[in-house]
């Protein structure tokens, strides 16, 4: 089975991503900022226009406080019920 960055189960992680970072009262370019990388990068991510690196993913949480773990559980949840 061929995952694509594209299908529901990387929408449910970008949502909890954005979500985590309005939580945290980030704007794209301060999240950027934090993160490390350009405003454009994080605003593809969350717009389904980029795959999101497994490092990038742990920078990013860790930028806005998230449990990498929760994000990973959200995509496992995700996986199982599509079984």
């Amino acid at each position: 089975m061929k995952a694509s960055p594209y299908s529901p189960h990387y929408d449910r992680l970008r949502a909890w991503l954005k979500e985590s970072r309005l939580k945290k009262g980030f704007t794209l370019r301060e999240a950027s900022l934090a993160v490390g990388r350009h405003h454009s990068v994080l605003g593809k991510i969350e717009q389904d226009r980029r795959k999101i690196e497994l490092i990038e993913y742990v920078q990013y949480c860790r930028a806005l406080g998230a449990d990498p773990h929760a994000g990973l559980d959200l995509i496992i949840a995700s996986l199982d019920k599509s079984d």
